[in-house]
């Protein structure tokens, strides 16, 4: 990286208007809180009626961003050239069966959005049942949700945003006329389960402050303002769902916040009656349900399984006294997720960090695990659209290997290979090379880290990195194939995952230990792998690209206050880095249910020295910051506009040295970004214009 990687360029110097907050004798000043409009409800529904003096200075910064990546335009023009040369154009999934049809999605050539389809199970002509590319005609931003087809495979139930907002719409098609009944509903959760009879479904309904908190049953043909009431929940600190079994007997109600659950259940035939619960919410007590026909399947941490085990329960009355130990736990080896089947029960865990599928035979206990040869991998479970059979389908990747996708015969254990991920562009796996290190963490703790980089890439110290992380909500970032980081990878880049504290990576006391009171590990773990991979030469902290987003934005920005030397550029998308200010605002759509991950700094008083000792926006300071890309969107809910904007403006102003802070803002979207396959390629073109212009790559052509 180099100074003079940017053209002088005066950035927009945002008015101060101090306000003041004191909680349990701590004071602080933010002087950039008018960022936040006080119509943001509104706003998230129509950007339209954003603060005029809130949408000029987001503009200036558009503009001031524009200007300085102006030189880029080609280069992201050959990057995106790139990246879309790698996706087949008119891909389509293979159908999954369920009854006399097989139902899959696909892509037009030059599409956008997806369509959803069905052939007759054994093959045939293909019945387009959504076109999302038509349905999204005239609109600045659109993005489908959930999708569900009716078991007499009449009536399609579909949502779509057309904001960013999340508030999505559900709609009902008939599949025989292919239109569209009048059943339009306003502010739901994105999805809806049918009843049996199919002629009505229960969805999640938002309240003002975007909080799923209540479940509702709409009757075709009825006015939705009369839908019934079938459960509301009081505590904002709890998300809520609603879901049905694959065999169409129950409606499940889940009810949880981040270290807590709770369900109701209801026959999916009596769509009326109360829903029962299972077992009452007791902090620390996760459990989730899966259908088994007379029983229920409960994956469960009870009595301190912290890796979590399962258990059984009989499904006529499935209270918590009623459950019975069927998978035992062993502390190193997390069962993340159960399907169960007529004759089957799968599961995937992960141990020592790799993941593997596990089947069970019902009747004998007997279990066998799916073989792969490769030593690090990526796997996901598809299950089935059906209950009663010996089939199942999953996927499998690495970060050389492109995604192939199984159908697996859990009797005769054989397994079909139904689709490559195909490479238009081409792609040779001899070319690349993956690696697992584990870095050294301050506490002796070892950091995985997953590496993808070209065979022809000299591993001197002198390669550029772009250094992936995010470390929250237990989320583990897989190692599975990308075809956008070979952009990246091509023109000599390292390309690295680290996979810190609170992810699951080493079981869920890696998500524990990164939490809370703990989470500064998060962060000592990030920069402990960045220290790593230039002490064992892959690159040089000038030339390491810090990036992540959401939570993993929050990530950047700690990062950068903590060892701001570390990293020749930061790229923050979406980033939660007004921690503090966020969560002592129960008004915000996240804030109650984000407590257990956070703390709650508006009852403690050791939740708000935690939160304050590492919040990017409270901890910004007068370092030497490396140039640093903020990515957001107007209208996202989640990590809303005015935090990256803020801490943009902070930087500016306490920073020292010459570097730049640039901030894009997307006017029409939200945490999402972009809402087409390759409109969202654009954005990350401009990310990776950001990585190589920083690290001086900008005139690189890729590697042979």
């Amino acid at each position: 990286m180099t100074k003079t990687a940017f053209r002088t360029a005066t950035p927009p110097r945002a008015e101060q208007h101090p306000v003041s907050d004191t909680r349990h004798g701590f004071s602080r000043t933010d002087e950039f809180s008018w960022m936040r409009a006080d119509n943001w409800q509104e706003v998230f529904r129509d950007p339209a009626l954003l603060d005029t003096d809130i949408r000029v200075h987001l503009e200036a910064e558009n503009a001031y961003q524009e200007k300085l990546m102006a030189d880029t335009a080609g280069l992201q023009k050959v990057l995106f050239g790139e990246m879309k040369g790698r996706i087949k154009e008119d891909d389509s999934s293979v159908p999954m069966k369920d009854g006399p049809y097989a139902y899959g999605s696909s892509f037009k050539l030059g599409g956008e959005q997806p369509r959803y389809f069905r052939r007759p199970r054994e093959g045939g002509d293909e019945q387009i049942l959504l076109d999302g590319d038509t349905e999204a005609e005239g609109k600045a931003y659109f993005r489908l949700g959930g999708i569900d087809h009716s078991s007499d495979h009449k009536r399609l139930l579909w949502a779509f945003d057309d904001r960013g907002s999340e508030f999505f719409s559900l709609c009902v098609r008939d599949l025989t006329s292919d239109a569209d009944l009048p059943d339009q509903i306003a502010d739901t959760g994105g999805s809806g389960v049918w009843a049996a009879d199919n002629n009505g479904f229960f969805y999640t309904r938002l309240d003002a402050n975007h909080r799923p908190s209540k479940v509702l049953f709409h009757k075709i043909g009825d006015n939705p303002a009369n839908d019934r009431l079938v459960y509301e929940e009081a505590d904002p600190g709890f998300f809520m769902d609603v879901g049905g079994t694959r065999s169409n007997e129950w409606i499940l109600i889940g009810i949880n916040d981040h270290e807590t659950s709770e369900y109701r259940i209801l026959k999916a035939t009596d769509p009326l009656a109360e829903p029962r619960l299972v077992s009452p919410r007791e902090t620390g007590l996760q459990y989730d349900l899966e259908e088994g026909g007379d029983v229920f399947f409960i994956l469960t941490n009870e009595g301190g399984a912290k890796d979590f085990k399962i258990m059984t329960a009989p499904a006529g009355d499935p209270v918590r006294a009623n459950w019975k130990e069927l998978v035992p736990h062993q502390p190193g080896r997390l069962i993340l997720s159960v399907i169960g089947f007529k004759n089957y029960l799968v599961r995937l865990e992960r141990l020592e960090g790799l993941p593997r599928i596990v089947i069970r035979d019902r009747a004998s206990g007997h279990e066998h695990m799916i073989s792969f040869e490769e030593e690090a991998f990526s796997l996901g479970l598809s299950g089935s659209y059906e209950y009663d059979t010996d089939v199942m389908r999953f996927s499998y990747s690495s970060m050389t290997t492109a995604a192939q996708v199984f159908d697996y015969n859990m009797k005769t254990r054989e397994r079909e290979l139904l689709k490559t991920q195909e490479v238009p562009s081409g792609h040779d796996a001899s070319h690349y090379v993956t690696r697992r290190l584990m870095a050294p963490a301050p506490d002796g703790e070892s950091v995985p880290v997953s590496l993808l980089y070209h065979r022809d890439t000299v591993l001197d110290g002198s390669a550029p990195c772009l250094l992936y992380g995010y470390g929250s909500y237990g989320i583990t970032i897989p190692a599975a194939f990308n075809t956008n980081c070979l952009s990246l990878v091509d023109r000599g880049f390292v390309y690295a995952i680290a996979h810190v504290r609170g992810g699951k990576d080493k079981g869920y006391a890696w998500y524990d230990e990164g939490k809370r009171a703990q989470k500064e590990n998060t962060f000592k773990d990030f920069i402990a792998v960045a220290r790593h991979l230039v002490a064992e030469s892959y690159t040089s902290h000038d030339r390491i690209v810090a990036q992540g987003g959401s939570a993993g934005g929050m990530l950047m920005g700690a990062v950068a206050n903590m060892a701001p030397d570390a990293f020749g550029g930061i790229i923050a998308e979406v980033p939660f880095v007004d921690v503090l200010t966020t969560m002592l605002d129960e008004t915000l759509p996240l804030t109650p249910p984000e407590w257990p991950e956070w703390g709650n700094p508006i009852t403690s008083v050791e939740d708000y020295r935690t939160i304050a000792a590492y919040s990017p926006y409270d901890n910004v300071g007068a370092h030497n910051y490396p140039p640093i890309l903020a990515v957001a969107g107007l209208t996202d809910p989640r990590v809303t506009y005015w935090e990256p904007a803020k801490w943009v403006a902070r930087l500016r102003e306490r920073k020292s040295g010459d570097n730049p802070v640039l901030f894009k803002i997307n006017m029409e979207s939200g945490h999402a970004g972009a809402s087409g396959r390759f409109s969202r390629l654009e954005e990350i073109a401009f990310s990776y214009a950001f990585a190589l212009k920083v690290t001086g790559k900008s005139d690189t052509t890729p590697l042979a």
